[in-house]
């Protein structure tokens, strides 16, 4: 029993120098580890605070502001066609004639009517003025000499009614040709020939004015309220006055345009208001349908802070920068971001412009990362915010 007891001791000496050892080589190579942990490279900047002025960014259609149906004011077949459809016109331009027959017989029809209007006038006034002679001789009742003179006047009256109507007859030949309401461009969806049209009711074309031309666009009732409170109740003058238009394939539209309506209020659906901005167009680079940014500038930004977009790390629902903390280690920041200005980003809430923030590494590191920090300078930090 002794020796069975001793035997036991023994192996439990044994196992527990063993387990002692152990955890002394795991805790020398943690400790090793962590003596050996190397600091992550980065490239990091000086967070930029300064006045910067704020832009306005929406997106535009274009439209013509002028664009008018034309229809004819009399009815019939068309029988000639005097341009393409798509081509420019100019205002009084012929674009269509229509048969012009029956509205030629009517003119000679009313000159006919008019005529022996005229004569049977010219005869009554002949009567009238004999009676009234001889009634001022006493020789006939006044009233007699009254219902002659009765009867020119009549005769008269319908005398003016033919000459309506034979201006009326030539009026309804003139315009069966059909002339360009506008400067502009006519559609592609005219009639054709031998088609038949009714008065005010037949669409034959549509013409569209291309110089100057609107690019319509919305702004939301948030970016509306900021605007007319850094304008006063109005839209300031460096926004009104001075729009740039950005084009689908990146290019800037050489002429500014200028905001020239603003709608009556906002819409109930979307919750915006819409805007029509005037652009000169005298190369006929803008045509209607096209999309397009409006560039406005608004209030200036006093002591905006300012980093790169290369700073910014989107986690979910949230915008992070890390920050190089004093003793060069990471610290995450969380972020509001406003407007853009150039290749920098304005931060609302986060930062306080005394800050380092990280350029380059940013997904290399955590918080409490030890780091190797290159700090650009300002020439590189600009040039590389644009890279």
């Amino acid at each position: 029993m002794i020796k069975s007891s001793r035997k036991v001791y023994v192996y439990l000496g044994v196992v527990a120098i063993l387990l002692a050892g152990l955890a002394i080589y795991s805790g020398w190579l943690n400790k090793k580890t962590i003596q050996t942990e190397q600091p992550v490279a980065v490239k990091a900047m000086q967070v930029v605070k300064k006045d910067v002025p704020i832009t306005y960014e929406f997106v535009g259609k274009v439209k013509a502001k002028n664009e008018v149906k034309v229809m004819s004011k009399v009815s019939g077949n068309i029988v000639a066609k005097m341009v393409n459809g798509g081509e420019k016109v100019n205002k009084g331009q012929p674009l269509f004639r229509v048969d012009n027959k029956q509205y030629v017989s009517a003119i000679k029809s009313a000159q006919a009517t008019l005529d022996k209007s005229q004569a049977t006038l010219r005869s009554s006034r002949r009567t009238a003025d004999r009676y009234a002679a001889l009634a001022s001789q006493d020789a006939i009742a006044r009233e007699t000499a009254d219902s002659y003179q009765s009867q020119a006047e009549e005769d008269e009256a319908a005398v003016e009614a033919n000459q309506a109507a034979l201006r009326e007859a030539v009026e309804n030949e003139r315009d069966t040709l059909i002339v360009s309401p506008v400067d502009g461009r006519i559609d592609i969806n005219d009639v054709s020939l031998g088609y038949y049209v009714v008065a005010g009711s037949t669409t034959m074309a549509t013409v569209s004015s291309v110089n100057p031309v609107w690019v319509q666009f919305t702004m939301s009732e948030n970016e509306y309220l900021k605007l007319l409170r850094s304008g006063n109740g109005m839209l300031p003058a460096s926004l009104k006055d001075h729009v740039i238009l950005t084009l689908s394939d990146g290019t800037q539209y050489p002429l500014a345009g200028r905001i020239e309506q603003v709608d009556r209020g906002l819409d109930e659906n979307t919750g915006t208001i819409t805007m029509k901005a005037a652009f000169e167009n005298p190369d006929n680079l803008l045509s209607p349908g096209m999309f397009a940014k409006i560039v406005a500038q608004g209030e200036i930004k006093k002591d905006a802070v300012l980093i790169p977009q290369k700073a910014v790390k989107e986690l979910l629902d949230k915008t992070i920068v890390m920050v190089v903390t004093a003793d060069n280690q990471a610290e995450s920041r969380q972020v509001k971001l406003g407007n853009q200005v150039g290749d920098m980003w304005v931060v609302e809430e986060g930062l306080t412009g005394e800050e380092t923030v990280i350029v380059e590494g940013i997904d290399k590191v955590k918080k409490g990362t030890a780091l190797a920090v290159t700090v650009l300078e300002a020439g590189e930090a600009a040039a590389f915010s644009q890279q």
